[in-house]
């Protein structure tokens, strides 16, 4: 298990790095030993150091919810990250570029929580039950680790990206507005665009089966931690396609069908 001293130390090397926009070596190759456990404590003391800075907690995301990418990490089920006041972009504006090291982008359906779930036992009915609306979104990833270690090719691994606040860089939410008891995940379906230019689709069943079970894992995955989801939050549920790199120029759209559109610009 971690030491608190070492967590709060490799969460000051990743707030310097966000900060100052560059990035650590990989922590997997620093402390081979660690675990995922260690790195939600690692996660979990950054956290705690921007709260002290006036960050204040306005939602969550659930990452790695597709079976291909979980074996592409090694894992077994999704992992979880905190978005702050800070991460918040309007949707049909600008986004500074230089603000990231590694900018890609992601579609899927923001959960507004309308009542507080705390695990053990939440299903997803009881997440549906609780949610205010559900809206289209924009989830900006960045990595604050290096992707490949240039001594010798390591690729980052799910400790990496989990002590990285799995990898959650900014959030858009468009202005559609779905109601819970209207969501049928195999008829939702998303369409992005960058530059006019279709690059990716996905429907929404894609994120385990039904957005509200990612939903529902994540309050019962806090709940191991003593910890919920707090009524007024905003769940990023998770992706419903792969994410895509942008760069300064790049339009994102986010085609949701009658659920509409999110949008941004990265300048």
């Amino acid at each position: 298990m971690i030491s608190t001293a070492d967590a709060r130390r490799l969460a000051d090397e990743l707030h310097a790095a966000r900060r100052d926009v560059t990035t650590v070596r990989q922590i997997s190759l620093r402390h081979p030993d660690l675990t995922v456990v260690d790195a939600y404590a690692v996660q979990q003391a950054w956290v705690e150091r921007m709260v002290a800075d006036g960050r204040v907690i306005v939602g969550r995301k659930v990452g790695l919810t597709s079976m291909p990418m979980q074996r592409s990490m090694g894992i077994s089920e999704p992992d979880y990250g905190v978005i702050t006041d800070d991460m918040v972009f309007a949707s049909g504006g600008d986004v500074e570029v230089s603000r990231f090291n590694y900018p890609r982008v992601e579609i899927e359906l923001a959960f507004v929580l309308a009542e507080r779930l705390a695990g053990p036992g939440i299903t997803a009915a009881d997440v549906l039950r609780a949610t205010s609306h559900i809206s289209p979104s924009i989830e900006i990833l960045d990595s604050r680790v290096e992707m490949t270690d240039a001594a010798d090719g390591h690729r980052r691994t799910i400790v990496d990206t989990v002590s990285d606040n799995a990898a959650d860089a900014g959030m858009i939410i468009g202005p559609g507005i779905l109601q819970p008891a209207d969501l049928s995940p195999r008829a939702l379906s998303a369409v992005l665009y960058i530059n006019g230019v279709i690059e990716e689709t996905g429907v929404a069943s894609a994120v385990l089966g039904h957005p509200a079970a990612a939903v529902a894992w994540l309050a019962n995955k806090l709940g191991e931690y003593g910890d919920a989801l707090e009524a007024g939050q905003v769940v990023l549920s998770g992706s419903l396609i792969q994410s895509i790199p942008v760069r300064a120029g790049d339009v994102v759209h986010g085609d949701f069908g009658e659920l509409g559109a999110v949008t941004c610009r990265f300048v």
